[in-house]
Parts: structure tokens; C-alpha cells; sequence
């Protein structure tokens, strides 16, 4: 089940605690464009790394480990990983003392060659990435509309013992004033002015920028429809008018023309806030916000103040109050006239204290009240917006509730709605997650306000919220969360607790609180209600009790309105008729019936004096941590990606120990030996090669053959129908041809940097670099050839290099690629004057990435043995040359006693958890790998006594004498009654062809038997093209055997998909 979005995506319910994840940047571009602007399901923080991860914005992308680490820079490092994202190559960066220079070198002429060719360096990090890079950037190059630097910096840090996350800026006092004037620095804080100066880093194209976006909370809300900055109709001359282009300025002054008072903040949450204060005011003050530090402007700042102030008040952010505010000394510097008597006083933040704004109530409007005497009782207050508070397990299926609520207030257009979620992995194993849901009618939203200011996470709140919602019972009797409740207002707990329960298993003092506040709690048990909807089907009952709790939350908002007709007419809205077969109607109907309302009986003596004397207290919520939720389903958590919540504190405590893993297995307790190829970031290990040999006759114009590896003493383990990944190796003769051709020595040794990872270089020979790592008779990309133009002596063959790595010589792209399937070594041949250095082309060409096989044996029959099953794939292009494929060449020459790199690759072939489930399985040529591993597996266990279920194997070749792969393995299955039923399709053997979807006609009755009453399982490994025939063959089985109609035939199938149940391998 999915919630439909804006976006061309979905989100799903069962999994995703996000509104939505981008998926990666392909494609037409305008397209993207269009899913991604205007989009209220998008958060400001995946559009700044869109722009800024465009190849006409930045030719390369380092991620400093601080940006990914407060969750940003994951969506661009994703988008490289997919070779057909439009996205600038990204480099992986560790934050250490002079982390800037590398940046330096890349922009230095004479040192670089990216200097050479013309570039632009994007860095992500963070204020105190930032501080520790800036003394580097005094060395840095005039920038160039070709070499230039933009640094794009979330301003989010953690403070203080608990790891708080902070916008703070303390740490960049002492960065201001080192600063050169060509570094441009921007400030933005809201979730439209931060793309859009994002877009306006790359216009200046004759300045360094360094911008700094509020990432503490605007740009990781959810609910703003962003728009895209329009183009500028030329490149601006100056940053003023650049900025002026966008509808901004230097500095933004809000409130009277006649005040007596100015406040001087650099724009961030708290400017937002006093900004709002001075609309929502008539005290006579006003705010300045600056959104250009550098270079500073004295005259615009002038030019902003009236006349008739006579007090600025300057606040700047340091590490401690006795450190000077650089922001300070430069509006002293503009403004401070001996013949005005304007006095300027400096107010100085330093982190506790911006903690303290940001997490107290009220706190930030009274310091403003007390240092400027005309603004008295300023408050929020008169914001006309309902709060809803929700707190979760991160790894419950009910963390998905906030996005679905924010989903049904965004489709409503007269109504504002925003959503923010963060994280605390310290106070709580499995940590704990609230979303801060604010709605307003759209009419009233005037200005906007950092959702921690409205609603703060306050130690001693008197309650703020309308709405508190805690989905994870537990909760109640670790954290003090009821107190965020308002008088008189309601709150939901999802609980197994009986009505009589709940009083005793809550601390009397919260009990008393709910009496004294008249608070109305509800509760309902959506876990057992889900159970008897849906049964023990984990993914079908994690979607139903997130349905029954935003039915819930429904009936529970709209108070008296709510009728059960009035929510099912809603819900039907956002979940659709039916929830994988389930009516919406019925699940809405027991949703309504089991909401209850908890009475609660308060005794006359205090509630103190019941408490017992060791009662333990209740503990707060921090954040600390921030999730960034991939289209994968992964959750990358600071950067890290988790095996699961409780490493979450880990990663943040000891991030140089708990490195960021590629690998997924991390249950495993295989051993690894990392310096076989250092350069892979999958768990390889180096396996022997014991049998090769060849199954088709060699007459025969297709060889396939079956390989044996050993794999004792190298710690490899595989799960039945996992895939083995071969790290495959060039040609020797093809390299040393190619090294004479290049009139490169292939024994000379070169320092090549180990990709994803700038920290890694790697000392290799030019023949070992090209038989096992590039890539170097691969298919080049289109950026290839832009990228080798570069080098090219000879005019022509720089323009006709050009030409086809340009929007204009697509066809001739495709045409060398898909028709003529040309390799690096012959765009090399035919463009020759083009000729890097051999280092930079090992660059330029990238890796050779691994083939993935389906394993062709059974660990728990074999041992330790891997087996494959392979085809060689050979053709003759239309020039009459023969090509290969790489891998497939490698294996097919292997040697016995030969080693091989290899890792292992998760699949969905995974055999049903009851072995007596029937099972159906269908394979063409190669695809029979993993059911001779599944088939090894049953004859295993029926070996061991145990009962198996119904087994129908379909196979499809052509011919069988050539082609009937593992055939007397087969037919011994068979004797031995492991296969049921063999249905065997040679296509070519007859005058009739007869393919696997014939055989399966003839048990039609049998297989829908199967899948429909009995729990079956269908398979299908192989190509393609089957996959429809086969599909029709098992929806004309439902429709004449069990009654169906082709439409909900067609639904169960896909339903079966959902249950794993409808497994489909092709390629």
C-alpha cells in the first residue's frame, strides 16, 4: 500500500519514516524539475544538493564527513553511485586540520589538472568543517567563471554533553575576519530564500561563495512548495545585483520607518524569529537581517537604518561571551558617526544560550523584551496555528504516521502545513523519534518561524500542544512527554494496555497532571486490531495499524464534527477503497469501535506522596541525531548506515571507530580480507577455481559452462539463491596490446587515488591498474568523451569529441554505443591525438564494476563450494569486429587451482519459511541457477525427515540435447520425488515451438490451486521477454479455475508480490 504523492514517486507506508526520499537525478531534466519544485513533499535540503549537484553547477562534489553526518550529502553520493544519475562526480572527504588545501590544489594552476581543463569544486560541510578549512582559503586562486570554489554549509552542530544539535555559528567567530574579499558568504534561512541562494552561488561566477542555510530545521521541514529561482537574463556584474535578480538585498529591515530601536542579526532561526516579532508587534523596534556578510556593504547597511533610530542592538554568535562579535565590529564600523548620537551595544550568543532561545518557551521574546525597553509582552501567541506533537520508535511501522497526516493536510490548499521530525538515539535504546506538525489556514501565514521556536522541546513546558500523539507505549514510563499537552487538549496512545491499566502503569504525577489540565486521553490497541484484520502477514499488518491510527487520529481532530462516515470519506481520499484486500470500510468500522477514552480516578492525597521513593525519573528529549530516509529503504542516520537504531549513539560518539559501512551484512560473522581489492567497498574474498567445464557440445554456437570455486578458509557464507559477485579481470594480451599502442611501459608503477575515498591512494603497475581495475574496455559514458576532448591536440578530433558528449550529438552517441558498442580503448583508437597522462585516464575511465551471478548451489549440501552457472556473450559488431563480454571472457578462461575476487550480492529469490508451502519454479537457460540450489536444499531436508510440499519445476531451451542443463541431476530429482512435476520446454526440438507458458497451461488447474488456496510460491529466472506470456498464463489459471476476472487476476498476482510470493529475476 502507498500513499500517492505529487511527486512521481510513493511513500511507502510500511517503511519510509519520510514523506518522500528523491529518487536519483535521471532523465529529462525539466521533468525532474518539475516533480521536485513546487513540491510541499520535498524538503529545501534535497533541493540545495540537487542544484548544487548539477554537472553544469559543479564538475565535482566532496562530501566532508560533518555534512553527511548531520544528513547531508547522503541524497548526493546515492545519485553518483547510480551510473545513470546527471550528477558531478563526488569525492568522499574526512574533516581534519587544513582540510581545505586539497580543495586549494584542485583550483591552483599549474598544479591541477583540473585547473587545467576548468572547474568547479562544490564542498559540503558544516560551520565547524568550515572553521577548521578557512585558514586554507587564504590560498586560494582568483576565482574564474571556470575555476572557482562553493562551499554549501548546513548550520547545524552538535553542543554540549548531550550532543544537542545547534544552529549555532559560534565556531566561525574567528573564521569572519580571515576571511578574503572575493569569498562571497551568503546567509538564508527559510526554506525559498536557501535554494534560492544555493541557486545563486553558481551565478557569481567570478567569486568563491561560502552559504550557510539554516539546516537545524527549515530545510529539513516538510510542507513548503518551493519554486524555482527563474533564470537571470544575464550573468550579474556584481553580488548586489545577482541578489537584487533573486528579489533579495543585502540586508532586510523589517518594521516601522520611524523606530527609535534597531536589532542586527545574521540571518538564521532566531533573526526569523525577531523578525516576526517585529511584525506581529507595534513596540516601536525593528529588525535588520543580514544576508550578505561578505563582502560587506557599509553603505547599503546605512542606507536601511532610519534616521530616527538612536539604539542598535547587534547580536553575534561566539564561543564564549567574552569573545568579540565580528558582526559587531563591522556595523560599529558603518555605523558609529561622532556627529549622531546613535549608541551600538553588542549582545553575544554563545551556544548554551542559543540553546536556551531555541528550547524554551517564551525564552527568546522575553530576552528581546528585556533589552529594549519600548517591546513589552512580546510573544508568538497571536499566531493563529494548531500544534500537533508525535512521538515514535524509529523502527516501528507507526514512525510513518506524521508523513501520512502532513500528506492529508497538504491536499487540503486552504491549509499551511509543516512538518519537522528529529531524532534522539541517546535517552532510549532503539532511540526515539517526534514530529512537530504545525497547521494554520493559509490565509493568516504571514511570515515564517522556525518550528523549534514555536514549538520547543522545553524541559519545564506548561503545554503548547493541541495534539500529542505516543505510538509507542513504552514511552510514557521513560519520557516526560505528557506534559506537552495543553489544557483541556487531547491526546492518543497507541497501548496493549486494558483501560484499567493505564492508570497504574503511569507515574502518579502524570496521572494527576492529566486530571489537573482536564486533558482527554485516548487509546487504541492497533496492533491486535491489525492482527485480525490481517493476520500474521507482517507487511499487510504494519500498514493496517498505520491506518487504524490515523483513522484515530481522524475521528479524534475533528472532535464533534467526526462521524464514522465523515472519516471513511476522508480516509478514502488518501488509502483508496481497499488496503491489499482489506476495505477500507471494515478496517475503519473496528478503528471506530476500538478507540477508547481512558477515565482516570485522581486520589484525594498528592500524587508526590504516592510516587515510590526509587520511582526513576522521567527523561527528556534531545535531539541529537538526523535520519535521512533513502529510496532504498535504507536509513542513513549522521551520516551512518545503521545494522540498526541502537548504533545510531555509537556513530555519534565515536564516529572515527564506527565508520561508515557499505555493507549491509553486518549480522555476518564471515571474515573479510580487505587488501585484496582495496578500491571495492563490498566484502570480497579470494576463492579457487576447481572446475570449469563446459555443458553444451562444442559444436554447439552457445557455450555454457559450470564453475566450481572453493571457499575453505575464507570465512564466505551465502544464503540459498544469493548471487556471487566476480570482480573480473581484462584480457592480458588485449592490456599489453593496448599498453604498446599508448607506448606506456606496463611495468611502470603509477599512484592512483582508491575511488571513494580521497584519503586512499594505491601503488600498482600500469598492467596490473589495467587488467584488474579499469574499466578500460567497458562502454565509456557520455561525459567521457567531453572529458577527453580536453587532451586533444588535433582540432578535429577535439570538436568531434565535443560534439558527441553535447546535447546536439546524441544520435551519434547512441549509435557508437548501442550499435557499434564501442569500448574506452576505441573512442582512444579512433580520437588518437587525445592522450592523457596514463594516471589521469585510469581516472577518466573509472572501475571495472562487478557481474553479478545467480549462485547455482546449496551451502547446506556443498559446503565450502560456490557454484555457478554461466553463458559466454559474444557478438560481431556491424564492422565485423568480435566483441565480449568482459566478465563472461574472464570466467570461461579460468584456470584450475586460479584464484578470484568475489562478494556476495543479496537476492529475492529466497525460498517460502515453510518448506511444506508449494513451490513453483520456472527457468530459461541460465536462469535454472538458483532452483538447482533450491532444489539441493529439499532434497536436503527431506534427507533429514522432513516433510517438504509440492515442487513444480518448468525449464525452457532449445534444444535438449544441447541445452538441458543439469538434466540428470533433474531426472534424479525426479526419481527421488524432490520435483512433483516436471514440465520441460525445447523450443526447437519439434515442429511446433513450445515454450515454458505451454507447459504451465497444462497444469493450469493445479497452479492456481496453488497460489490461490495453498500458500504457493511462483519463481520465475531467466530474460525477459517470458515474463508476459508467463503472467497470462497464471491469470487465465485464476480466471477458469478460481472464478476470477482478468482485472482482480491481475490484482492478486500483484499482491503476491507484496508477500514475496510472485518472485520475478529477469534481465
Amino acid at each position: 500500500m502507498t500513499i500517492a504523492n505529487a511527486s512521481r514517486w510513493s511513500t511507502p507506508l510500511s517503511s519510509t519514516k519520510t514523506l518522500s526520499s528523491l529518487p536519483s537525478p535521471k532523465g529529462d531534466t525539466q521533468l525532474l524539475q518539475d516533480d521536485l519544485f513546487h513540491n510541499p513533499r520535498v524538503q529545501a535540503s534535497n533541493l540545495i544538493e540537487y542544484i548544487a549537484s548539477q554537472p553544469n553547477a559543479s564538475s565535482t562534489i566532496y562530501v566532508y564527513d560533518l555534512a553527511e553526518q548531520v544528513g547531508f550529502g547522503t541524497l548526493t553520493k546515492a545519485w553518483a553511485k547510480d551510473g545513470s544519475s546527471r550528477v558531478g562526480s563526488v569525492v568522499d572527504l574526512q574533516t581534519r586540520a587544513g582540510a581545505g588545501l586539497s580543495l586549494v590544489g584542485r583550483l591552483s594552476q599549474g598544479t591541477s589538472q583540473d585547473a587545467a581543463v576548468g572547474t568547479v569544486l562544490t564542498a559540503y560541510t558544516t560551520p565547524s568543517g568550515l572553521a577548521m578549512m578557512a585558514p586554507s582559503f587564504i590560498y586560494l586562486p582568483s576565482a574564474s567563471p571556470t575555476s572557482r570554489l562553493v562551499v554549501q554549509v548546513p548550520t547545524v552542530v552538535a553542543v554540549g554533553d548531550t550532543m544537542t544539535l545547534s544552529p549555532s555559528l559560534a565556531s566561525l567567530a574567528s573564521v569572519w575576519p580571515i576571511l578574503l574579499e572575493n569569498i562571497v558568504v551568503l546567509l538564508s534561512a527559510t526554506p525559498q530564500q536557501a535554494v534560492d541562494f544555493a541557486e545563486i552561488s553558481y551565478r557569481l561566477t567570478s567569486s568563491h561563495v561560502i552559504h550557510l542555510f539554516d539546516h537545524h530545521s527549515s530545510t529539513r521541514e516538510f510542507g513548503h512548495s518551493v519554486a524555482r529561482l527563474a533564470d537571470a537574463p544575464a550573468t550579474p556584474a556584481s553580488v548586489a545585483e545577482a541578489i537584487g535578480q533573486a528579489g533579495y538585498s543585502f540586508f532586510e529591515y523589517t518594521g516601522d520607518k520611524d523606530v527609535h530601536t534597531v536589532a542586527i542579526f545574521l540571518n538564521g532561526p532566531l533573526a526569523q524569529a525577531a523578525k516576526a516579532l517585529a511584525e506581529n508587534s507595534q513596540s516601536g523596534f525593528a529588525v535588520v537581517i543580514v544576508n550578505v556578510l561578505r563582502p560587506w556593504d557599509e553603505s547599503a547597511l546605512q542606507a536601511v537604518i532610519p534616521d530616527s533610530v538612536k539604539t542598535v542592538h547587534v547580536f553575534d554568535d561566539v564561543p564564549s561571551t567574552v569573545t568579540q562579535g565580528s558582526l559587531y565590529v563591522e556595523v560599529f564600523g558603518a555605523l558609529w558617526n561622532p556627529e549622531k548620537t546613535v549608541s551600538i551595544h553588542a549582545h553575544r550568543f554563545n551556544p548554551s544560550q542559543t540553546q536556551e532561545h531555541l528550547n524554551r518557551e517564551g525564552s527568546f521574546a522575553h530576552f528581546i523584551s528585556t533589552i529594549i525597553p519600548s517591546a513589552k509582552k512580546l510573544s508568538f501567541s497571536s499566531l493563529n496555528a494548531k500544534k500537533l506533537l508525535l512521538f515514535s520508535a524509529p523502527q516501528s511501522p507507526l514512525a510513518t504516521v506524521s508523513p501520512a497526516i502532513e500528506d492529508l493536510f497538504l491536499a487540503n490548499r486552504g491549509i499551511y502545513s509543516r512538518l519537522l521530525v528529529d531524532y534522539d538515539v541517546f535517552s532510549k535504546p532503539g532511540g526515539i523519534n517526534a514530529s512537530r506538525l504545525l497547521l494554520a489556514p493559509k490565509a493568516g501565514v504571514q511570515e515564517y518561524i522556525p518550528i523549534p521556536i514555536l514549538l520547543p522541546f522545553d524541559s519545564a513546558s506548561n503545554g503548547e500542544v493541541d495534539f500529542l500523539a505516543v505510538l509507542d507505549q513504552s514511552l510514557l514510563k521513560s519520557h516526560s512527554l505528557v506534559k506537552f499537552a495543553k489544557a483541556g487538549s487531547t491526546v492518543l496512545v497507541v497501548s496493549n494496555w486494558s483501560l484499567a491499566e493505564f492508570a497504574s502503569n503511569l507515574p502518579p504525577d502524570i496521572v494527576s497532571f492529566i486530571h489537573e489540565k482536564d486533558i482527554r486521553v485516548f487509546t487504541i490497541n492497533a496492533k491486535e486490531i491489525a492482527f485480525k484484520l490481517a493476520g500474521s502477514n507482517s507487511a499487510l499488518n504494519d500498514t493496517t495499524q498505520i491506518i487504524l491510527t490515523h483513522l484515530a487520529f481522524l475521528r479524534l481532530y475533528l472532535g464533534t464534527a467526526a462521524q464514522e462516515q465523515t472519516v471513511l470519506k476522508i480516509a478514502l481520499g488518501a488509502f483508496g477503497e481497499t488496503v491489499q484486500g482489506i476495505s477500507l470500510e471494515k478496517i475503519n468500522a473496528h478503528a471506530w469501535a476500538g478507540l477508547d477514552e481512558v477515565g482516570f480516578t485522581v486520589p484525594e492525597q498528592t500524587a508526590a506522596a504516592e510516587a515510590p521513593a526509587n520511582a526513576p525519573s522521567l527523561k527528556e528529549f534531545e535531539t541529537n541525531a538526523i535520519a535521512v530516509e533513502m529510496v532504498t529503504g535504507e536509513t542513513i542516520v549522521n551520516g551512518a548506515r545503521l545494522g540498526s537504531w541502537h548504533d545510531a549513539a555509537k556513530h555519534i560518539l565515536f564516529p572515527a571507530v564506527y565508520q561508515t559501512s557499505t555493507d549491509q551484512s553486518s549480522e555476518r560473522d564471515d571474515l573479510q580480507n580487505p587488501a585484496l581489492r582495496p578500491e571495492i567497498p563490498d566484502r570480497t574474498f579470494l576463492v579457487t577455481c576447481t572446475v570449469n567445464k563446459r555443458l553444451t557440445p562444442l559444436e554447439y554456437d552457445r557455450n555454457v559452462f559450470h564453475l566450481e570455486f572453493d571457499t575453505s578458509g575464507t570465512g564466505l557464507k551465502y544464503a540459498i539463491g544469493e548471487a556471487l559477485g566476480v570482480h573480473g579481470w581484462n584480457d592480458d594480451q588485449e592490456v599489453l596490446d593496448f599498453c604498446s599502442w599508448y607506448d606506456v611501459d606496463p611495468n611502470r608503477l603509477i599512484t592512483i587515488p582508491v575511488p571513494n575515498d580521497e584519503g586512499k591512494m594505491h601503488t600498482r603497475t600500469v598492467f596490473q591498474a589495467l587488467q584488474q581495475q579499469v574499466d578500460l574496455f567497458g562502454k565509456p559514458p557520455k561525459p567521457f568523451y567531453t572529458d577527453l576532448a580536453a587532451y586533444a591536440s588535433n582540432d578535429v578530433d577535439r570538436y568531434a569529441l565535443l560534439f558527441i558528449g553535447s546535447p546536439e550529438g546524441s544520435s551519434t552517441f547512441k549509435k557508437l554505443s548501442e550499435k557499434d558498442t564501442v569500448t574506452f580503448a576505441d573512442i582512444l583508437l579512433k580520437y588518437s591525438s587525445a592522450r592523457p597522462g596514463i594516471e589521469r585516464l585510469c581516472e577518466l575511465i573509472g572501475d571495472i564494476k562487478p557481474r553479478h551471478y545467480s549462485i547455482a548451489s546449496a551451502q547446506s549440501v556443498v559446503g565450502d563450494r560456490v557454484d555457478l552457472l554461466v553463458v559466454t556473450v559474444d557478438w560481431v559488431t556491424p564492422s565485423g569486429s568480435p566483441r565480449y563480454g568482459q566478465c563472461t571472457r574472464y570466467l570461461a578462461g579460468l584456470k584450475i587451482g586460479e584464484k578470484v575476487t568475489v562478494s556476495i550480492k543479496p537476492s529475492v529469490m529466497k525460498l517460502p519459511p515453510n518448506p511444506k508451502q508449494p513451490i513453483i519454479m520456472a527457468g530459461l537457460g541460465t536462469g535454472a541457477a538458483p532452483f538447482r540450489a533450491f532444489l539441493q536444499h529439499l532434497a536436503w531436508l527431506a534427507e533429514q525427515g522432513e516433510e517438504i510440499g509440492p515442487v513444480y519445476y518448468y525449464f525452457g531451451s532449445r534444444y535438449q540435447a544441447a541445452e538441458y542443463l543439469y538434466g540428470e541431476e533433474i531426472e534424479a530429482f525426479i526419481l527421488d520425488g524432490v520435483i512433483t512435476r516436471a514440465g520441460l520446454a525445447f523450443s526447437r526440438d519439434g515442429a511446433k515451438k513450445v515454450y515454458i507458458q505451454h507447459k504451465m497451461l497444462e497444469d493450469s488447474e493445479v497452479l492456481a490451486q496453488m497460489l490461490h488456496d495453498d500458500e504457493g510460491v511462483f519463481y520465475l529466472c531467466g530474460p525477459t521477454w517470458p515474463v508476459p506470456d508467463v503472467y497470462e498464463a497464471l491469470v487465465n489459471a485464476l480466471i477458469k479455475y478460481k472464478g476470477s476476472d482478468p482485472v482482480k487476476a491481475g490484482e492478486y498476482l500483484e499482491s503476491l508480490k507484496e508477500e514475496e510470493r510472485y518472485v520475478l529475476e529477469v534481465y
